[in-house]
This record gives structure tokens, C-alpha cells and sequence, in this order.
């Protein structure tokens, strides 16, 4: 197995909290194997930068993804045209893994 990710570990627990906006820090830190501290320090991280709402229910959070937003870091693209939004990401990575879900060979369908 590789010693690399494609994506970072924010935009892991961002598609985690996409996928279940109720999850547990513990559930986001098994999932994507990193410490709950670090979980937490990510979270953190998102929450202050705006791109996830935390809204307390009882004695749990609930996170909301602020799909509208940009993607963070420096524009690369042309000028006039405009960055794509954490929404349209997210969108096309769960797109993605209905598509290996549903192929039991694991390749990606379309």
C-alpha cells in the first residue's frame, strides 16, 4: 500500500463530514486513520476557515459543509474564470465512490 494520499487529510474529513454531517470525531479519526487529536485539530482547522459550520445537537456536533465556498490556496487559473466551489468537489468524489460501490471490481464506471 502506498505511504501517500492523493488528497490531503482536510479534504478527507471534509468528504467524511459531507458523508455523514453527524459523525463522530473518533468515527472521522477511524475512518481515515490519524489520532483524534488530529482529527480534531482538522476540524478545527475547517471550522475556522469557514468552510464547516458546527452547530451543537444535545450533547454532540453536527457539521455543515459550506458547499459555496472556494477552493482554499492560490488561483490557477486563467483570469475571467472562476475557482470551483468545495461543493462541486465533494460532488464529484461521492459520484465516484457510489460508482465503485455499486462495480464489484472496483473500476469506475462512465
Amino acid at each position: 500500500m502506498a505511504d501517500w494520499s492523493f488528497l490531503t487529510t482536510h479534504a478527507r474529513v471534509l468528504l467524511c463530514i459531507a458523508h455523514d454531517p453527524g459523525a463522530r470525531l473518533r468515527d472521522i479519526a477511524a475512518t481515515l486513520g490519524v489520532t483524534e487529536r488530529r482529527a480534531h485539530g482538522i476540524v478545527t482547522d475547517l471550522t475556522q476557515s469557514g468552510y464547516l459550520i458546527r452547530q451543537k445537537d444535545g450533547r454532540r456536533n453536527r457539521y455543515q459543509v459550506q458547499a459555496h465556498l472556494p477552493l482554499p490556496g492560490p488561483g490557477t487559473r486563467e483570469p475571467g474564470t472562476r475557482e470551483p466551489a468545495i461543493g462541486e468537489i465533494v460532488a464529484l468524489f461521492a459520484a465516484q465512490s457510489e460508482a465503485i460501490g455499486s462495480n464489484s471490481t472496483g473500476e469506475v464506471n462512465g
